[in-house]
């Protein structure tokens, strides 16, 4: 369970977005846009493809983190799991300021429960194409992925899943706020 615990949370506080933003000559992508290290707000260096890749090596390190730990028993794929996550929220690197972890708990569901994460994808991605808001479609999917696992999965998986979703939540607190008043920032998806 410690390794497991341990190879979560080191998984998920590589700072991809971060990275790869420095790497491409964008500076610091903390100080851009929302200061989030997440996908969306790479989007906003103008990069679509630098996004899409912050977004594939967020969710893979967040399967990687399952599929290691599995090998230990679903247990241990759950500790993972749930460590990659606080890890990608909270890493240790970047004084525990890091991102909000949708894109990561997308790659945990894949191989904890495959059903509930292509749901959730197609929710995110649905959502964010009728209204143009990266965070209204993170709750969107995280509230369906959470009522969807109470049914499908198995308890344990169900309140992990759920724990996940009220992380996401609590994380997108102040886009919530901005959502209510009106001021959230759009985003665009397709050809500029």
């Amino acid at each position: 369970m410690v390794a497991a615990a341990v190879l979560g949370y080191l998984l998920g506080s590589i700072p991809f977005g971060l990275v790869l933003t420095r790497l491409a000559g964008h500076g610091d992508i903390r100080q851009i846009g929302s200061g989030n290290i997440g996908a969306t707000n790479v989007l906003r260096t103008g990069s679509k493809g630098l996004a899409a890749l912050t977004l594939m090596l967020d969710l893979a390190k967040g399967a990687a983190a399952v599929v290691i730990a599995q090998r230990w028993g679903h247990t241990a794929a759950l500790v993972a799991a749930g460590c990659v996550i606080l890890g990608h929220m909270f890493p240790v690197w970047l004084g525990f300021r890091g991102g909000k972890g949708v894109a990561t708990s997308l790659g945990v569901l894949i191989p904890l429960a495959w059903p509930v994460a292509l749901v959730t994808a197609v929710l995110w991605v649905s959502t964010a194409l009728l209204f143009h808001y990266s965070s209204l479609a993170a709750l969107v999917a995280a509230v369906a992925g959470a009522v969807l696992a109470a049914i499908v999965a198995d308890k344990a998986t169900a309140l992990l899943i759920a724990g996940i979703a009220l992380l996401i939540i609590v994380r997108h607190h102040a886009n919530i706020r901005r959502l209510l008043a009106g001021t959230e920032s759009r985003i665009s998806l397709g050809k500029s």
